[in-house]
C-alpha cells in the first residue's frame, strides 16, 4: 500500500498508510486527542475526522480548545440536531437548507402549520435528549444516481433539486446522526454528545423563500445561536438584550426623530429632531473636507441612461436601478432616464469640463450625494438599509505616484472624524486582486503596495482579504465597532482605473501627453441614514451634547417661575444652544422622567430658589444628583460643551 507523510504544526512528520483518516493519526498520538479531537485541518482545508488523507499534507487537530472550527462544527452540528428533531416530532416536514451563520445557524423548513413558540420548546427539550444520546455520526460518498433515488422514495424533493446544484466533480456526501440523515459537505462532529446542551437557544421564526425565489412557496425559517459554553451563550444573550434597548426604530419613535410607511417603502421621513441631527453631522463632515482639500458640488439625481451604458451600470446594476421615463414634447420614443445609485459617474462629467493638467491633480471632489437603489422588501431595515439615501461621498482623481500619499491622507481624516464621533477603534481589510482583473500584474502590484504602505506608515494593523478586491482595483474597508462590540462597515477607500477609461477622463502630464488619471472612490460615514442609526444604536440615543437634537429643557417647578424660564432659555439660545421651555402645569418629576425617555442631555430645573438667586438646578441624563449653578456660569458651561470637536 502507498504511504503519505502528514506533517504536524510543530515541524514533525510521520509516515502513514494513503487512506488514514484524521480520527486514526490522532488514535496514534493519543488515547486522550483521539477522544477530544473534533476534525482536522488538512492543508488549511477543514476536514472531517472520518475523511481519508490520500497524499502528502501538512495536518493539525482540532479540538475545542480551537474556537474557529469549534464553533463551525458545533453550530453546523446543531442545525442537523435541530433538523432531526423536528422531524421526529412532526415526521410530515420536508427540511431544505440549514447553513451556519455568524453567531448561530439557521433551517428552512416545508411545513404546512406554522411553527409556534410552544413548538420551538418542544423542540429545544428534543435537540437535548438527542445530545444526551450521544448517537455516532457518520459519513459516507455516495453516487449522484444513488442519492436522488434515496431522497426521491422518501419525498424529499428538495434534496433532490440540491443535488443538482452540486458541481459534477463534487463528491455526494451523505451524514448520518444516529438513524437520521442528511445532505452535506460536512465536516461534523464524532457523536452528538459533543454539542454543548447548555450553548444553544433556538431564536425565532420567520418566512423564507427557497434561495430566495419569491416564485417559490414560502418555508418557514427557525434560527438558533450557539457557543461552546454556556457563559458564551449567556454573554451574547445580553447583548441582544442591549441591542434590543438600543435599536434606532424604537429610539426613533421615543426621540420623534424619524419614521418610515408604506407610501414611501425605504425612503425616510425626517422629523425636525432627527433633521437637526442630519444636519448638524453633514455641516460636520463638510468643514471636515473643506479643510481636507476637498472642493464640494451638487450632480444631478435623474441621469440618462446613456451616461449608465458608458459607465457600465445599466448592463450591470439596472436590477438595482429606479428607471424614469419621460414623455419628451416632439420625440417619437420615451427618453429613459435613471434615479443614480452612485455619484461616482456623475463626479468624472464634472472632472471632464476643461481641460485638466498633472499641476490640478490630485482633484479631490465631494458631494453629500443623494441616491437611489431598488432594494427588496425583506431586506429593508429601520435607517440600516433603505433605498433612497444621501452619502458623504467623494472621489479623488490622482496620478499612480499619488496614490499612497492620498490612502495615507484619507486613513488619517477617517480616523480623526470616526474618534470625533465617539469610535475608538476601527478594523481595516485590503482585499486585493482577483483572479478575473483588468491591468498588468506590474500595475497591480505598485497600487496594492501603495495601499499597504499607506496603512503602514499610519502604524495600523490591517488584514488581507486575499483575491476579493473589484476586477478593476484594490480597496480598503474600515469596519467600526460599537458601544457593544458591534461592528460596522462603513468607510471606503477604492482605486479605479477602469471608470476615467470608459468615460474619456484623461490630464495633460509633465511630459506634455495625455494620460488616464486613477479615480480614489472613498467615503467615511457612508450612507447618513445608516450612519445616524449606528450612533443611535452607539450612544442608546444618549447622543453627544453638541450632536442632540434637544440639548436643554428649561423646566419650571411652580407658574411664579415662568418668567425666568424665558429668560434662561432666552440666553442660552443667544449663544447658539437648542433650549426648550417646559412651563407646563405638572409636577417636576413627571417632566424630568418625559425628557429623560427623549434623552434630552440637560434639564434646568427653576423654583423660586433658584428665580431668587438667578442660579438654575442641573440635572444630567442618566444622573440622579443635580448641581446648582449661577445662570452666567450655567451657560457658559453649556456654550463649550455645545461646540462640535472640530470647533473646540
Amino acid at each position: 500500500m502507498a504511504q503519505i507523510s502528514l506533517t504536524f504544526p510543530d515541524g514533525n512528520s510521520r509516515v502513514y498508510d494513503a487512506g488514514v483518516t484524521p480520527a486514526e493519526v490522532a488514535a496514534s498520538i493519543a488515547p486522550s486527542l483521539a477522544k477530544n479531537a473534533i476534525s482536522a485541518s488538512v492543508d488549511g482545508a477543514h476536514w472531517d475526522l472520518a475523511w481519508p488523507i490520500e497524499a502528502d499534507a501538512k495536518l493539525a487537530i482540532n479540538t475545542m480548545k480551537d474556537p474557529e472550527p469549534s464553533l463551525e462544527l458545533i453550530r453546523h452540528d446543531f442545525a442537523h440536531v435541530m433538523a432531526r428533531a423536528v422531524q421526529e416530532i412532526w415526521p410530515d416536514v420536508k427540511v431544505t437548507i440549514g447553513p451556519v451563520t455568524e453567531t448561530g445557524w439557521f433551517y428552512d423548513f416545508d411545513r404546512s402549520e406554522p411553527f409556534t413558540p410552544e413548538d420551538l420548546g418542544a423542540i429545544e427539550k428534543k435537540m437535548k435528549e438527542i445530545i444526551n444520546a450521544r448517537d455516532p455520526v457518520k459519513t459516507e460518498v455516495w453516487d449522484r444516481a444513488r442519492a436522488i433515488a434515496y431522497y426521491e422514495e422518501r419525498g424529499e424533493t428538495f434534496k433532490v433539486e440540491l443535488i443538482a446544484r452540486i458541481p459534477e466533480d463534487a463528491p455526494i456526501r451523505m451524514y448520518w446522526h444516529g438513524e437520521w440523515q442528511d445532505l452535506c459537505r460536512g465536516p461534523h462532529l464524532q457523536h452528538t454528545g459533543q454539542l454543548p446542551a447548555d450553548a444553544f437557544k433556538l431564536m425565532g421564526v420567520s418566512g423564507a423563500y427557497w434561495f430566495g425565489d419569491v416564485s417559490r412557496p414560502q418555508l418557514q425559517r427557525i434560527t438558533g445561536v450557539a457557543f461552546r459554553n454556556r457563559d458564551e451563550l449567556k454573554a451574547h444573550l445580553t447583548m441582544l438584550e442591549e441591542a434590543a434597548k438600543r435599536d434606532h426604530r424604537k429610539l426613533g419613535r421615543e426621540m420623534e426623530l424619524f419614521h418610515l410607511q408604506e407610501e414611501a417603502p425605504g425612503m425616510v421621513f425626517w422629523h425636525p429632531n432627527g433633521w437637526t441631527v442630519y444636519r448638524l453631522l453633514q455641516e460636520y463632515m463638510g468643514r471636515r473636507q473643506r479643510r481636507a482639500g476637498y472642493k464640494e458640488i451638487k450632480t444631478p439625481q435623474v441621469v440618462d441612461r446613456v451616461l449608465w451604458e458608458k459607465s457600465g451600470h445599466w448592463d450591470n446594476y439596472r436590477e438595482n436601478m429606479f428607471i424614469v421615463e419621460v414623455d419628451e414634447e416632439g420625440a417619437k420614443e420615451k427618453r429613459i432616464n435613471a434615479l443614480k445609485p452612485m455619484n461616482c459617474p456623475c463626479h468624472v462629467q464634472v472632472y471632464n469640463q476643461g481641460l485638466k493638467s498633472y499641476r490640478d491633480l490630485p482633484l479631490r471632489l465631494a458631494e453629500f450625494g443623494s441616491c437611489h437603489r431598488y432594494e427588496s422588501s425583506g431586506s429593508m431595515h429601520g435607517l440600516m438599509r433603505v433605498r433612497g439615501f444621501t452619502q458623504d461621498d467623494a472621489h479623488i482623481f490622482c496620478t499612480e505616484d499619488q496614490i499612497e500619499e492620498e490612502c495615507g491622507a484619507f486613513i488619517a481624516l477617517l480616523s480623526s472624524v470616526y474618534k470625533d464621533l465617539g469610535f475608538e477603534s476601527f478594523d481595516i481589510k485590503l482585499s486585493t486582486r482577483p483572479e478575473v482583473r483588468i491591468g498588468s500584474d506590474e500595475t497591480w502590484d505598485k497600487v496594492e503596495g501603495a495601499l499597504k504602505g499607506a496603512i503602514e506608515r499610519l502604524g495600523l494593523p490591517y488584514e488581507i482579504n486575499e483575491g476579493d478586491g473589484a476586477f478593476y482595483g484594490p480597496k480598503l474597508d474600515f469596519k467600526l465597532t460599537d458601544a457593544i462590540g458591534r461592528q460596522w462597515q462603513c468607510g471606503t477607500f477604492q482605486v479605479d482605473p477602469n471608470l476615467p477609461d470608459r468615460l474619456g477622463a484623461e490630464y495633460v502630464g509633465e511630459d506634455g501627453a495625455k494620460h488616464r488619471p486613477y479615480m480614489l472612490h472613498r467615503a467615511i460615514l457612508g450612507s447618513f441614514e445608516r450612519f445616524i442609526g449606528i450612533l443611535i444604536e452607539n450612544y442608546a440615543g444618549k447622543m453627544p451634547f453638541w450632536l442632540a437634537p434637544r440639548q436643554v429643557v428649561v423646566a419650571s417647578i411652580v407658574s411664579d417661575a415662568d418668567g425666568y424660564v424665558a429668560e434662561v432659555v432666552e440666553a442660552l439660545a443667544k449663544l447658539g444652544i437648542r433650549a426648550e421651555a417646559d412651563t407646563r402645569n405638572e409636577k417636576i418629576n413627571y417632566k424630568v422622567r418625559e425628557h429623560s425617555v427623549g434623552k434630552v442631555p440637560v434639564i434646568l430645573a427653576i423654583g423660586m430658589k433658584e428665580v431668587e438667586e438667578r442660579t438654575v438646578s442641573v440635572r444630567r441624563l442618566g444622573e440622579t444628583r443635580t448641581e446648582t449653578l449661577g445662570l452666567d456660569a450655567a451657560v457658559a458651561q453649556l456654550a463649550a460643551e455645545a461646540r462640535s470637536p472640530d470647533q473646540c
